[in-house]
């Protein structure tokens, strides 16, 4: 049984609504534990618990809240060296488009692979214009079924990382994926 950890902070609740799309994107791969934690509650435990783990921010002034960093900083910082090779992905949510979305998804990868996190993206398109390549970034809530999508796909693959390379479950390697990924789908 593989470990999924969503790991998020959320001022207004729109990241937390997003952290749920992820989880229900994770738990849809069998065998998989999820667990989805505020950074207030988290613990550095969760860490060692984990195989992957999506982090999720709300985007300020371009980077991550700051009570994520310091979560890491003080928190997680117990666990250094221990999280070696585990899989990681980001999403993030801002007021508007253009709000830094996708640097706060690259401030939190840069915090994710000093811990030794194998970090990825998304190349599929999950609808018109639309991919998660830097992990799911909106503005505002979650809305619309392909901005939902985003959040689901980000955490199905993250389980199908640790699915394939932890359990050696071959059936759900990304690139066997059924859902589209052509981005001629959506045009």
């Amino acid at each position: 049984m593989g470990n999924i950890l969503v790991l998020y902070h959320s001022n207004t609740g729109n990241t937390e609504k997003m952290a749920a799309l992820v989880s229900e994107g994770a738990s849809s791969v069998p065998k998989m534990e999820v667990k989805m934690r505020n950074c207030d509650e988290a613990t550095a435990s969760d860490l060692t618990w984990c195989d992957g783990i999506a982090m999720g921010s709300p985007t300020n002034l371009g980077s991550m809240a700051w009570k994520m960093k310091k979560w890491w900083d003080t928190v997680a910082v117990k666990k250094w060296l221990e999280v070696d090779g585990k899989f990681a992905c980001s999403f993030s949510s801002s007021a508007g488009w253009g709000g830094g979305n996708e640097t706060a998804c690259n401030a939190m990868a840069t915090v994710l692979l000093n811990f030794g996190f194998l970090y990825f993206g998304v190349t599929d398109y999950v609808g018109k214009g639309l991919t998660p390549h830097y992990g799911a970034v909106l503005a505002g809530e979650p809305r619309e079924d392909k901005e939902k999508e985003a959040c689901r796909r980000l955490g199905r693959r993250l389980a199908e990382w640790v699915a394939l390379y932890k359990e050696g479950r071959m059936e759900f390697s990304p690139s066997r994926a059924e859902y589209p990924r052509d981005p001629k789908h959506f045009s």
